[in-house]
């Protein structure tokens, strides 16, 4: 054998199962289709946040949590409705949900620090749902920011496995991209594929797939931890949910290419049983990158709740299609209303007062401050007089971004950037004025108002990421900013189905012995754990419990 543990992935959840593998005295073999410089996958490009509960850092800020609140939350948002038949596709789905919320209310805070990952004060409030008290949203702030953000998160792990590679418990197989399972009997004892030409193209820049041989390993057990579809456009369109309407002709992307979901279709070709395919997280607030990486390379705002939304035709969006409230819920309203269809952008409408302190980009490469673990930049760029520098970069250079010293400007600019004419100033002007006679009273009748006021309740968002309420055409707070939005691709939320030990069950619902599937391959736990609708917080922290959860049964068995 070439190892006791076949890892197909080197991103986080790979990592993880590797490190708990590597504690137990196990040798481990990491297979990789990219370079040695993409160690850590798609989590080192995220801003890295981690849905916890009842944490001294919400304590702190005034925040009441617990355990059944965040179930309560869970469950809502998940809306499993896959439960009857022989084989239910949410059976397991809804026990890795469950065990999940138990991890971040339990051990998740304390176990992350003894991996080294260190945590700013801040926690933000993300995806505040659909105004129902059992539906979609998170009830209070959990949104955890760690120091280095993504890096911070992924860096430990891939830290641990070069130094077990440097004692030989772990090796590296980069360039080698798997074709198919090997099977002996009915137990999965290797892998073979393709090994591909050298390329030392930097992280994230997509690679050659030159042929120059092909490989063969084996070992008692494989772990799939390839991650998702979300580079691939193709698949994110064939298995589009009908519920969302039709998919946009253009798309961005929020991961890189290499995100193709062909690990995937390997496994079901063989007999490995994949579920909830059709459900999926993409993200409405997506720019295009002005300064790229990977192809369409999308950066999605973390958007504070006071810009205006509007349609493509310049219609206030109805909520909870409101800034950082439902993902999935916003994105029903653009893909599904009639006249929407043809159209695949929407807008905010919002000031400077409003983009200084409340845009924050997705992405560690967008958020210096934090990656690099500098407080004192922290502090000047969060508190500041001006947005972040990176929001600053895009204002000024990024395609999707128009500045104007009045209303009339603005739309005018925002239809020649549209180049359909949509847009009718008179209509768009009623719209922001309605909005501004709402917001000079401390109560309203207009549901964004009130989240704003409520936002401000929570000391965090009062300091860092909600503007105090003001008029958008009052000219102290001026210029006016329009920005076109698009759809980015991201996450992948069905997936292999697992049982509670990760391993990756047949076509007949039972374990296929020695295959276990991690992370986003696995739909984050069970092929679902998410359901419908993501809490935020929870994709890196998914990796992570499920790879530490088939790391550690894995080194029990063998």
């Amino acid at each position: 054998m070439d190892a006791d543990v076949i890892i197909v992935g080197g991103g986080l959840a790979g990592l993880v199962a590797s490190n708990e593998l590597v504690k137990a005295g196990k040798k481990v073999l990491i297979v990789e289709q990219e370079n040695a410089t993409n160690l850590g996958g798609q989590a080192f490009w995220s801003f890295g946040g981690m849905f916890m509960v009842d944490t001294p850092m919400q304590r702190r800020l005034g925040v009441r949590d617990s355990f059944d609140l965040a179930w309560q939350d869970w469950q809502g948002s998940a809306g499993w409705d896959r439960l009857e038949g022989e084989y239910p596709e949410d059976l397991w789905a809804q026990r890795w949900g469950r065990a999940y919320v138990e991890f971040a209310a339990g051990e998740k805070r304390a176990w992350l620090q003894e991996q080294g990952i260190k945590f700013t004060p801040l926690v933000g409030w993300a995806e505040r749902g659909n105004f129902e008290a059992q539906g979609h949203g998170n009830s209070v702030p959990r949104f955890h920011v760690p120091w280095g953000t993504g890096t911070g998160i992924s860096e430990p792990f891939a830290n641990k496995a070069r130094e077990a590679a440097e004692t030989g418990t772990v090796q590296f197989a980069f360039r080698h991209q798997v074709d198919a399972l090997v099977f002996t009997g009915e137990q999965v004892t290797g892998v073979r594929g393709t090994v591909l030409a050298d390329d030392q193209a930097k992280r994230g820049v997509p690679s050659n797939r030159q042929k120059i041989d092909e490989f063969e390993f084996s070992a008692q057990a494989v772990v799939i931890a390839s991650g998702g579809i979300g580079g691939n456009h193709e698949q994110v369109r064939k298995w589009w949910p009908q519920s969302l309407g039709t998919p946009p002709s253009k798309m961005i992307s929020g991961v890189p290419e290499y995100v193709d979901g062909r690990m995937l279709d390997i496994a079901t070709d063989q007999g490995v049983r994949l579920v909830n395919r059709d459900r999926m997280w993409h993200y409405t607030e997506g720019l295009q990158n002005w300064n790229p990486i990977w192809p369409s390379h999308a950066i999605r705002i973390l958007p504070g709740p006071s810009s205006l939304w509007l349609d493509a035709r310049g219609r206030r969006l109805p909520a909870p299609g409101l800034p950082g409230y439902d993902t999935l819920g916003t994105l029903k309203l653009l893909r599904t209303t009639n006249d929407l269809v043809d159209y695949d952008y929407s807008w905010f409408i919002l000031d400077q007062s409003i983009i200084k302190k409340e845009f924050a980009l997705s992405g560690s490469e967008q958020n210096p401050d934090i990656t690099n673990r500098d407080l004192k930049l922290l502090l000047k760029s969060r508190l500041g007089r001006s947005a972040t520098g990176p929001v600053e970069d895009f204002k000024n250079h990024g395609e999707d971004f128009v500045v104007a010293n009045t209303l009339e400007q603005l739309v005018a600019g925002m239809n020649k950037l549209g180049g359909d004419g949509l847009l009718n100033f008179k209509d768009i002007e009623s719209i922001v004025m309605a909005r501004d006679n709402e917001v000079a009273n401390p109560y309203s009748k207009d549901a964004q108002t009130i989240g704003i006021q409520n936002s401000r309740r929570f000391l965090g968002d009062k300091l860092f990421r909600t503007a105090k309420p003001h008029k958008i055409l009052d000219p102290a707070h001026g210029p006016l900013i329009a920005v076109r939005l698009w759809v980015v691709t991201r996450k992948t939320l069905g997936g292999i189905q697992t049982d509670l030990e990760g391993r990756a069950l047949g076509a007949n619902g039972v374990p296929i012995p020695g295959l276990y599937a991690v992370g986003e391959a696995a739909g984050f736990g069970g092929g679902g754990a998410h359901g419908y609708n993501a809490l935020e917080g929870t994709f890196l922290g998914g990796c992570i419990f499920t790879g530490r959860t088939a790391g550690r049964c894995l080194a029990r068995s063998l």
